[in-house]
């Protein structure tokens, strides 16, 4: 089968890979990938940010048919639509209980070896062997419409991570809140904070594409400046007292930064970027102004259920994001156009 590799920095490669097998533990599943992307986290690697000792497959975002199961495994079946999270989790330890599956005792990530020594499969590829299959694989009851793919595949990941963004930074009715981000991680924080029933969105924007669409999406403002002059523009829109809720996208130092300078005393920032600047939290800050700081790595599969129905009646329609779709042997350029800022989010079909 086809799967993409990253060697190096701005080295993706489509190679051939053996087909996964069931591992002869009984909790796993394979399945063959519907579509798959390239996430915002997947350029760290890409562009050197973070080291690649060694070649290794990528990929972490997919939707899929179930084509064998483990003799133990009872959620899904062969012929089933599955929507798999980012992560391998049980959904029965502890942590998983309490909402945090990404902490799962039993936990693993595409492209590592499991607690069993198979290897788990990353997902820009044709197969991907699932490791708890009942724990991590949602069904999708069908029929599936081709167009409903794209939006059933931001369950895995970044809807999911927009929603923990909001939830994380206490979005409620009539509140106001500031998108920090406008990849398709801040979009689908603006669809969340839309859903929570905030009554004034502000997102932070610099690119007309990605405006527009947080503006369909339920934003009712937009600063395009960044800095001082970025937290200037949401003082006057929030009558100098900055936002209830704010949604940290991105990761970086500046991100952050601008995040916690852009809520109100009291407010609070919900952070779901995966840390790329280095910086510590400004506890004096924090602490003179009262603003809490809560996120991390977001639990999509506890929220997937409840998404679900949302994105199947059409009250949300998260996989707009995904701006250009690709087959697999254009992975490279998928990329490219990823790290240029030439796509928001790009979809690959195996």
């Amino acid at each position: 089968m086809r799967a993409t590799v990253i060697h190096g920095t701005r080295d993706i490669r489509l190679e051939e890979a053996p087909r996964p097998t069931l591992a002869g533990t009984g909790r796993d599943a394979i399945v063959r990938v519907v579509a798959a992307c390239i996430c915002g986290s997947d350029l760290w690697p890409y562009r050197g940010v973070t080291e690649t000792a060694e070649p290794k497959r990528i990929g972490h975002e997919f939707v899929g048919v179930v084509e064998e199961v483990g003799d133990g495994v009872t959620g899904v079946a062969p012929g089933d639509f599955v929507i798999a999270p980012f992560y391998d989790c049980d959904m029965t330890c502890a942590h998983c209980q309490n909402g945090v599956s990404p902490s799962c005792q039993n936990s693993n990530w595409w492209g590592r070896d499991d607690r069993d020594g198979h290897f788990a499969d990353g997902a820009q590829g044709e197969f991907v062997r699932v490791p708890t299959a009942d724990g991590s694989l949602t069904v999708v009851p069908g029929p599936i419409d081709d167009a409903m793919v794209p939006h059933l595949l931001t369950l895995s990941d970044v809807m999911g991570t927009g929603w923990h963004a909001a939830v994380s930074a206490g979005v409620a009715r009539g509140s106001t809140v500031v998108v920090v981000g406008d990849g398709a991680v801040g979009l689908c924080g603006v669809i969340a904070a839309q859903q929570l029933g905030a009554a004034r969105i502000i997102a932070m924007s610099r690119h007309a594409d990605r405006q527009a669409l947080a503006r369909e999406f339920g934003a009712t403002d937009i600063v395009a400046e960044r800095g001082d002059a970025g937290i200037e523009a949401i003082m006057r829109l929030t009558d100098g007292l900055g936002a209830d809720s704010v949604l940290e996208c991105v990761g970086t130092a500046e991100s952050m930064d601008q995040a916690i300078r852009a809520a109100r005393p009291g407010g609070r920032v919900g952070y779901v970027g995966v840390p790329h600047g280095g910086a510590e939290l400004p506890i004096r800050t924090l602490f003179s102004r009262n603003v809490g700081v809560a996120g991390g790595i977001a639990p999509v599969r506890n929220y997937v259920d409840a998404l679900l129905p949302l994105v199947l009646d059409g009250t949300i329609q998260p996989g707009r994001v995904f701006d250009r779709e690709l087959p697999l042997d254009e992975v490279v350029e998928g990329y490219r156009l990823m790290d240029e800022r030439e796509a928001i989010k790009v979809l690959l079909r195996p």
